[in-house]
């Protein structure tokens, strides 16, 4: 079998309790049935001879046991002292070559992505944001913010960031490869050590991030990696318990996060948080529509169940009609199919019953299906079974009638888009419907009147990325990817540069010279010495 992964404890691999298979999504789409009995037997042992041969299984992960899971946090506990010693030059040589790494097998990647069920296309751009998240310019902009010198009273004070030590980390169960190297990279970067919880409900990607790429560069620069495959639900109180884990690393719904957070604080850890969002994207009078309309199509990538796509548009009402007008045009053609087709954005929806619950709530407190919403097969065909959901576009009339609906103040984790008609047509009251979401990943806004965008830039707290006449979802190096605020990275949250996250700020004071009496003289708190700011690219402690 060409992708098998062991457990992976300290960088070295071992057996484990069994095996998870990933059967190919396209086959499981066209031959459901026959691909659930396949995949049951092979996870169960008891599939006949050749069986693991079938064309549509792509690989299998080993599943890890409660004692391989205590070494793991054991491994990184020895370990994690050595590494953060080990120079930062060279740990940001480690994210260098993780970049060069992607890049030069992003094919075989994009492999085991859509053979996971992400479209081409998504996978793509999946990649494009994990090579921004560890392209050379991010590492150097995050690195500089991890070391400040200055020279006061003739003494040299830092401030310096310290790992924070172990961090065990939740990658994201609909994508857990890209989060992985989202949050993994830098914060082993920082010093820290990384047990990695890889999810059982699809791990493969994420095992061959693991252990072709990380695991073998953090050994050729010093460091070890651990990664179990187990449920989070076996994972989460061991982490809890542990004296050894100092940071927990978790994506996933709000309604879990937030009672992790109280958890890890009672127990004195530290919670970093990547939760729910509901992304806005605000179209304004004068905005160039044809490439606004693009960014509002991205709403429906892997049928928006992913956590950057925009949830909803707030549209100013002299181009309302028009924008959806066009919207309306261009989501009818967007076609369903196998992921591997390169034309397909759309996959399975999960959270189908809840599709159903949420339009119907809209509609009945008066707001217009455009267009879409239908269950529909493989094909295209209505089923009401169907895995599929046509892309559906909702219209609500005035930012009052909108705060009260689940689809536009809640995530939608399903193909959705919800069009709000601004009444008033004042980027004041719009800017106040962005500010009061309970969610807070990314906002953007499409317009060329440059008051409006300062205004816009100025006064949007809500998120932690604003983007400007742009993709919603593209990568840009240097930009964070994730984390926001409200219940989208909790009360702590911020735009999320990890290597800053997994560590603290700690001062150092240091007398130059031979001190004498005078540094006992509190009298003067600032002398008329010459202050030197030099600003250090790296950590040297």
């Amino acid at each position: 079998m060409r992708h098998s992964y062991p457990v992976l404890i300290g960088g070295a691999e071992e057996q484990g309790a069994g095996w998870v298979h990933w059967v190919r999504v396209g086959d499981a789409l066209e031959a459901p049935y026959d691909m659930a009995v396949l995949k049951a037997a092979l996870d169960t042992g008891e599939a006949g001879p050749g069986a693991a041969a079938h064309p549509a299984v792509v690989g299998r992960v080993a599943l890890g046991t409660a004692d391989q899971r205590h070494r793991a946090i054991a491994a990184a506990r020895a370990a994690q002292p050595g590494w953060a010693a080990t120079p930062a030059t060279e740990r940001l040589g480690f994210v260098t070559a993780v970049h060069r790494a992607l890049q030069a097998r992003q094919a075989e990647l994009l492999e085991l992505l859509v053979a996971e069920g992400h479209p081409v296309r998504v996978a793509r751009f999946e990649i494009a944001t994990m090579l921004a998240a560890v392209h050379p310019r991010t590492t150097a902009d995050a690195a500089a913010q991890l070391c400040r010198r200055t020279t006061v009273n003739g003494r040299r004070v830092e401030l310096v960031r310290k790992p924070d030590g172990v961090v065990g980390l939740v990658p994201a169960r609909n994508a857990a490869a890209a989060t992985l190297v989202f949050s993994a990279v830098m914060t082993l970067a920082a010093g820290n050590a990384v047990v990695v919880d890889l999810p059982p409900s699809g791990p493969l990607s994420a095992a061959f991030i693991c252990h072709e790429l990380l695991a073998p560069l953090l050994g050729g620069h010093g460091g070890v990696l651990s990664a179990v495959c187990s449920p989070v639900r076996e994972t989460m109180p061991e982490w809890l318990a542990s004296p050894y884990i100092d940071d927990i690393y978790y994506f996933g719904p709000t309604s879990r996060g937030l009672d992790l957070a109280a958890d890890c604080i009672r127990r004195g850890k530290k919670p970093i948080l990547e939760l729910s969002a509901n992304d806005t994207i605000v179209i304004w009078r004068d905005a160039p529509l044809e490439p606004a309309v693009q960014a509002l199509l991205e709403a429906f990538y892997a049928s928006g169940q992913i956590c950057l796509t925009p949830n909803r548009a707030v549209l100013h009402p002299q181009i309302a009609d028009q924008v959806i007008e066009r919207l309306r045009h261009e989501i009818d053609r967007l076609p369903i199919g196998r992921p591997e087709r390169d034309d397909v954005i759309l996959s399975p929806v999960v959270r189908r019953g809840e599709f159903t619950d949420v339009v119907t709530e809209a509609l009945k407190a008066g707001a217009t299906l455009v267009t879409g919403g239908q269950f529909v097969d493989v094909r295209g065909e209505p089923r009401a079974r169907g895995p599929f959901i046509r892309p559906a576009l909702l219209r609500v009339d005035g930012l009052g009638s909108a705060r009260s609906l689940r689809a536009a103040r809640d995530e939608t984790f399903f193909p959705l888009l919800t069009t709000v008609v601004a009444g008033s047509g004042r980027i004041d009251d719009v800017i106040t419907f962005l500010n009061e979401n309970r969610h807070g990943l990314r906002n953007s806004l499409w317009a060329t009147d440059p008051a409006v965008i300062a205004t816009f830039v100025t006064q949007v707290r809500n998120a932690g990325t604003l983007k400007i006449n742009d993709s919603h979802i593209g990568p840009v190096p240097t930009l964070p990817v994730d984390g926001g605020t409200g219940q989208t990275s909790a009360a702590l949250g911020e735009a999320s540069l990890p290597m800053l996250r997994t560590s603290h700020l700690q001062g150092i004071s240091t007398t130059l010279g031979v001190p004498d009496t005078t540094v006992f003289d509190h009298s003067a708190a600032v002398t008329e010495d010459p202050v030197t700011d030099n600003r250090q690219p790296i950590v040297t402690a």
